[in-house]
């Protein structure tokens, strides 16, 4: 009896240590592991904790193992590596080595916003390392937001909301993402969660973040990506767009996407995963299921 508990206390040490490794070896992204099973990855969006993901790895867990992804810098972590220069392709380069660092083989990646578009990057620039993807509401180029047609366009009014939230107050700051908070999460409890994480963001990274993701142009790439890809999006009737004016925006978007599904949740806001979580968790065990 006494060598059977040494040994599961060794196993038990052993796994402990492989989640700490795999915790500490980034200056870019935190990573904390959850569950059994086959590799999924979860990336949060802009500002956010990976306790956005909260709902779904307790879902998941018991039959997946999922790595759930912190960016440095968002929902009061410390910046590190973040605090300076580029933060989005360094952030997946981090991912891409977190990935073949253990071993991972073709994990399903599901990511909000800024997440999707991490995942999007890495379908492009490290095929190996995505089996399927799922995009919680972004797009392959999120400066037509802005309005933009192209880089050019965005990266100049990309540049002026990057330097004026750089040089702004931390409650100036504050407040704007308090505002700003209240169109994208219609859950009261959701819409607290991500307001704590948004606000107590570094907002130099928030700012260096936004701009990268602003200026990325992935829709030259779509017509690469052969793996499947599911696009989630949402829909509320306070929305000034109709139900089919917005399905029309998100498959004009994705168009040269070869092996995509659409998926629109309905009375919902950004946060899916937040606002309608049944339904959300309703897209993910397909997505999961997918050969």
């Amino acid at each position: 009896m006494h060598k059977t508990k040494l040994a599961c206390f060794l196993i038990a040490a052993a796994a402990f240590i492989n989640i700490a490794f795999a915790d500490s070896w980034s200056d870019r992204i935190t990573v904390t592991v959850r569950g059994h099973g086959p590799d999924v990855v979860l990336i949060p969006g802009m500002t956010c904790s990976s306790a956005v993901w909260d709902a779904t790895a307790a879902h998941l867990e018991g039959h997946y193992r999922l790595h759930l992804i912190q960016v440095d810098g968002f929902a009061g972590t410390r910046a590190q590596a973040n605090a300076q220069g580029p933060v989005v392709q360094p952030t997946v380069d981090a991912i891409d080595a977190y990935i073949k660092a253990n071993n991972l083989k073709s994990p399903k990646i599901i990511g909000h916003s800024l997440g999707g578009t991490m995942g999007l990057m890495l379908a492009v620039l490290h095929p190996g390392d995505v089996g399927a993807l799922m995009i919680v509401d972004a797009f392959p180029f999120s400066g037509i937001l802005l309005g933009a047609d192209d880089v050019t366009a965005a990266g100049k009014i990309a540049a002026k909301m990057r330097d004026e939230t750089i040089k702004e107050s931390q409650e100036s700051y504050a407040r704007g993402e308090e505002k700003f908070l209240g169109i994208l999460v219609k859950s009261p409890d959701g819409l607290n969660l991500a307001t704590k994480w948004a606000v107590t963001s570094d907002k130099s990274v928030v700012a260096r973040a936004t701009y990268d993701n602003m200026t990325t142009d992935l829709r030259p790439e779509l017509q690469n990506i052969k793996i499947p890809v599911t696009v989630l999006y949402p829909w509320d009737s306070k929305s000034p767009y109709s139900q089919a004016q917005t399905d029309w925006f998100y498959q004009q978007n994705y168009a040269a996407l070869p092996n995509k599904t659409f998926a629109r949740i309905d009375n919902s806001y950004h946060f899916i995963m937040l606002d309608q979580p049944d339904a959300f968790l309703a897209q993910v065990d397909k997505f999961v299921k997918l050969p």
